[in-house]
């Protein structure tokens, strides 16, 4: 009887000592899979209170392209969502008929001379020289995940 009773003993001690270990794998699991749900939910928030809207308006004859004489292409662009965007040329992406234009040809100044590109106000992106022939043409600005596309044509 003793010898039962010893070997229910080893038996019920070993399952608690495994399912000790399986809840501490489990618990840290779950940490860390809390934090990285934390961290996906604060970037879809910024993403969600982005948006922004191209002003531009080529139909009214204001002119977008080679304004200064210089081949390049300006777009107004509002912010229109909730949050403020730094205004660098680092979170703004543009592409043209398609192609990726690089940081070092864009620029990006907020109109008012404002630090930051707040709701509602506007930025003016200039892309330097991207020698465009006559046509009908695309610009796709994105910023933080917001999109929208502006139509230009060059006479």
């Amino acid at each position: 009887m003793a010898s039962v009773s010893v070997s229910h003993l080893i038996l019920f001690i070993a399952s608690m000592i495994i399912a000790a270990s399986v809840a501490g794998v489990f618990t840290s699991s779950v940490d860390r899979l809390s934090d990285a749900i934390d961290d996906q939910g604060l970037a879809v928030s910024d993403d969600v209170r982005t948006d922004i809207e191209v002003i531009s308006d080529n139909g009214t004859g204001a002119c977008v392209y080679d304004c200064s004489g210089e081949s390049n292409l300006t777009l107004l662009v509002k912010n229109t969502g909730s949050r403020e965007i730094p205004p660098d040329t680092t979170v703004v992406n543009v592409l043209l008929d398609g192609r990726f234009q690089a940081g070092e040809d864009l620029s990006l100044e907020v109109m008012g001379g404002a630090e930051n590109w707040r709701p509602s106000a506007v930025a003016r992106i200039n892309v330097t020289q991207p020698d465009l022939p006559s046509g009908d043409h695309r610009a796709k600005v994105v910023v933080s995940g917001a999109a929208e596309v502006f139509e230009f044509r060059i006479p």
